[in-house]
């Protein structure tokens, strides 16, 4: 009886011995696991421009930029996090632009209505500028790079204080909207005049009120940690956006709208290699200063030689046409983009080869309103094609580009645009 009493009691401590050694296994891998999930949501935050601290996201944006108007562009910037509120967020960014010697900033506060449809109200104060022709849509997810190759060369800006309430809603899973009311005092920082019933403005107030819808059907969607998340890209997408300016309200100048369209359609092929194309169209109508116009995302500089023009290539600009070469009322882009399965030559140089076509068309009534910037129209098509050899060294590449067509130009070098490309991703 006693020695079966001790075989029990032996067999009951190994027994517990294995098993205190089984969960601090357990909790050495459920730390693993913590530590691993930690390290993806940091990577996850830095390749959308945040430096994760306690309560704050770092907005690494605002840290260093560069344009022909302001020089060099430093500041700091950022937004609260979950550990601060799940309710509440503030956001803002103070920078300093060295050649123009001016603080921009913004200030921003949100507050949630609705968890279940992620409504939130957003309310911002914004000094700062904006380059004139350049529009976006409110339902944009953020988009970070680590420099903005285009923002090297632009010149044209206007400066503007703006004041915006909006509402965030998601209609569906596969449709998101935001609304957006916002006064705004615009001044140009060129010589401009906007010519109206024999009135010139060189500045000048506008209320505007915008509905912005960004439909995804073909998406897939799961919940993650209580979380929804995208699972699968789906084409194509559809984006829709209108602007409706409002004269005398709040003494806003003037009386227009705009209505902005944006479809991508993507196509994965079997070798690895994938197609997109992306068409984006605008027209506005009333009394739309060129501030709130359109250009087709020109990205070269004028300069006499095709090395003097050697800069950076940007994601989907018209690499030969020259800045503020083109403005539009109603303008229409077409971009074809090819990228081929990447080459495997080594373990490390993998690099890619795309080729691109772009197309732009558009008009302009009431030229003459416009004085101050000399521009050309698109009544012709604008063409241009080119290639790209990504991921050379570093995430550098290079990039041909040539302008033929309607607006193909007399002197053969003109036409042509050599420059580096920088793909990255985290």
């Amino acid at each position: 009886m006693l020695k079966r009493f001790f075989v029990v009691f032996l067999f009951c401590c190994a027994t517990f011995s294995f098993a205190q050694q089984l969960g601090e296994k357990n909790k050495d891998s459920a730390n693993v696991v913590k530590d691993s999930i930690k390290k993806v949501e940091f990577l996850k935050n830095i390749g959308n421009g945040f430096l994760p601290f306690n309560y704050f996201n770092l907005d690494l944006r605002y840290l260093v930029k560069f344009n022909q108007f302001e020089g060099f562009r430093t500041g700091l910037g950022g937004e609260t996090n979950n550990r601060f509120s799940k309710r509440y967020r503030l956001n803002g960014y103070l920078v300093y632009g060295f050649k123009d010697k001016r603080y921009k900033y913004k200030i921003g506060g949100s507050f949630r209505v609705n968890e279940t449809s992620n409504t939130w109200v957003n309310l911002s104060y914004t000094d700062d500028l904006q380059e004139t022709g350049s529009s976006s849509f409110l339902t944009d997810k953020r988009f970070f790079t680590f420099f903005e190759p285009r923002l090297l060369n632009i010149d044209l800006f206007h400066r503007h204080i703006t004041k915006s309430i909006s509402l965030e809603h998601k209609v569906s899973n596969h449709l998101l909207s935001e609304t957006q009311i916002a006064a705004s005092k615009i001044n140009p920082t060129y010589f401009y005049n906007f010519i109206l019933d024999d009135r010139v403005f060189n500045t000048f107030d506008l209320s505007t009120a915008k509905l912005s819808l960004q439909w995804s059907p073909f998406s897939t969607f799961k919940i993650i940690d209580d979380k929804l998340a995208t699972v699968k890209d789906g084409y194509p997408k559809f984006t829709l956006q209108f602007t409706q300016g409002f004269r005398s309200i709040l003494g806003s100048d003037f009386n227009f709208s705009k209505l902005d369209f944006r479809t991508i359609q993507q196509f994965n092929h079997k070798n690895n290699s994938k197609t997109k194309i992306t068409l984006v169209a605008g027209i506005a109508g009333g009394e739309t200063p060129l501030t709130h116009l359109y250009h087709a995302y020109p990205n070269n500089i004028r300069k006499e030689t095709i090395l003097q023009r050697f800069s950076v290539a940007g994601l989907n600009s018209f690499e030969t046409m020259f800045f503020n070469e083109f403005f539009s009322d109603k303008f229409s882009t077409l971009q074809v983009k090819h990228t081929f399965k990447a080459f495997n030559i080594s373990e490390r140089f993998k690099p890619q080869l795309v080729l691109i076509s772009r197309y732009a068309a558009g008009t302009m009534r009431s030229i003459d309103r416009h004085q101050g910037v000399s521009f050309n129209t698109l009544e012709h098509v604008y063409s241009e094609s080119g290639l790209e050899i990504n991921k050379l060294l570093f995430g550098f590449g290079l990039s041909f580009a040539y302008r033929y067509g309607g607006y193909h130009l007399p002197n053969l070098e003109d036409n042509m645009a050599f420059k580096f490309t920088f793909n990255i991703s985290l």
